[in-house]
């Protein structure tokens, strides 16, 4: 008998490892499905369209390379036409009678021209130069559209964090609220209590549900913009991870800012491009050299007459006189240059001040969580008191309801603060131009913008080895 109860308690103790087993096991799989924020990082990364739109536009200005640089080659082209000629004829002769005669006869062309750029003052290759200047400002206007992008990521992954712990803090408090007006009303019962002490608690509750409603409607616009933003519901969400590493010293990251952010960095590209513009406008008024050739072949199909012609020249234009439309481009692009280094300096300055802002922003949230924390402490002890000395009838239902709405309003306020420290932190991340898939090192195929640039610079035709790379590169972005 002992021996058999000794057995029931083994299988019931081990009943109760395997189920204890099982829990951890359900636990640690629920833990490993929780989104982390590099999880939603890659979501937006992924799933932006504003990115995909951007990437388009920079493969279309690396097709202006493609463009600029076949002007300098031959251009070929072919031309070909069969005409039919039909109509009557009359014709006198010299007695003065007449004779009537039919016009039909079929002709056909063929023709082949070729020209070749020899001499422009360097206007092509110039473009060339500006349309690779180009290509790398548009690049940098990507980068910093990317930062914008996980930026709005890192505050949606934060804003729905926050707004769950917003939630489940005024159901926290709805439920403790319930059991003050329980306590209210069992008092009342017995004399203790007025009844404007129960009305109080009453208006508390009823205040307390219209907060929650407030904070479940918050709770589902977050979840709306973390889905537009990352590209999926939201499921479980990790806590942020440790802030990230930034530079102490808020100059040491404007000087850092000032080298490197895709902003600045733009800029200067597009001042490139708008001196080489005065080059190409100044090149205009030099004379253009071209070697031309040509073969024709004319065939008439109605007897055995043909033709066959062919020749090769050198052709030298310049202009003489435009009204002045060359000198006109020539001051619009030096006003495109004026208008460009202006922007640079502005673009500087605002890189400048923004990191300034971020720092500043980061040190105040810092501030902020710090107070936060200190008012948490000193509510919840005043709260508690206040709550004591009600039992004892020292304070009034009012004083206690009171006491919980400061401790109420002071968690809120932690909880903001945190969520906005981290949104701060990463705002700094993109004032000094770091905030970026590659500086994150974000576990996702990060794209390459030099990739399709490399495939095209040289302008490949669809029948050479590079071109038909290039096709199935296309495709591929197609499916995509």
């Amino acid at each position: 008998m002992a021996q058999a109860k000794k057995s029931k308690r083994l299988t019931s103790l081990c009943r109760g490892i395997a189920w204890s087993a099982g829990l951890l096991v359900v636990l640690a799989g629920q833990q490993m499905k929780a989104e982390t924020l590099a999880d939603a990082l890659v979501g937006a990364y992924k799933t932006s369209g504003l990115l995909e739109q951007n990437r388009a536009l920079l493969r279309a200005a690396d097709e202006d390379v493609a463009a600029a640089v076949a002007a300098l080659r031959p251009i070929l082209s072919y031309s070909a036409d069969l005409t039919r000629d039909f109509g009557d004829r009359r014709s006198l002769t010299t007695t003065g009678s007449s004779t009537l005669s039919e016009l039909e006869s079929t002709t056909g062309t063929i023709g082949l021209a070729a020209s070749l750029l020899l001499y422009d003052g360097g206007a092509t290759s110039l473009g060339v130069d500006a349309a690779k200047e180009t290509v790398l400002g548009t690049r940098q206007q990507l980068i910093s559209l990317e930062q914008s992008v996980l930026l709005r990521a890192v505050s949606a992954y934060l804003n729905v964090v926050a707004a769950r712990e917003f939630v489940s803090l005024r159901q926290n408090n709805l439920r403790l609220l319930t059991q003050e007006l329980r306590a209210a009303q069992d008092r009342f019962e017995v004399g203790e209590v007025t009844r404007t002490d129960v009305a109080q608690a009453e208006a508390s509750l009823a205040e307390a549900r219209s907060g929650l409603a407030t904070a479940q409607g918050d709770l589902l616009q977050a979840v709306e913009e973390y889905r537009n933003v990352v590209g999926n519901t939201p499921g479980q969400l990790s806590p942020p991870p440790s802030l990230p590493r930034l530079e102490s010293n808020v100059e040491n990251a404007r000087a850092r800012a000032i080298q490197s952010h895709p902003d600045l960095r733009a800029a200067q590209h597009f001042v490139a491009v708008a001196e080489l513009n005065i080059l190409r406008a100044k090149a205009a008024l030099n004379p253009t050299v071209s070697a031309v050739g040509s073969l024709g072949v004319s065939e008439d199909f109605g007897n055995s007459d043909y033709t066959r012609s062919g020749s090769v020249g050198i052709e030298l234009s310049g202009p003489i006189y435009r009204g002045g439309a060359l000198s006109s481009g020539i001051r619009s692009a030096m006003a495109s240059r004026d208008s460009q280094r202006g922007n640079l300096i502005e673009v500087r300055k605002q890189v400048s001040q923004d990191v300034g802002n971020a720092y500043a922003s980061l040190a105040a949230q810092r501030a902020s969580l710090q107070a936060s924390e200190e008012r948490i402490r000193a509510a919840r002890i005043a709260f508690e008191g206040v709550r004591e000395e009600a039992t004892l009838g020292a304070r009034t239902t009012l004083d206690v309801l009171d006491a919980e709405q400061e401790l109420l309003d002071a968690e809120t306020s932690r909880i903001s603060a945190q969520a906005n420290l981290y949104v701060a932190a990463y705002a700094v991340l993109q004032a000094t131009g770091r905030l970026t898939a590659r500086d994150l090192s974000l576990g996702v195929q990060q794209y390459d913008p030099s990739a399709y640039y490399d495939l095209v610079k040289d302008a490949p035709v669809p029948s050479s080895a590079q071109g038909q790379r290039l096709n199935r590169v296309l495709r591929a972005l197609q499916k995509d």
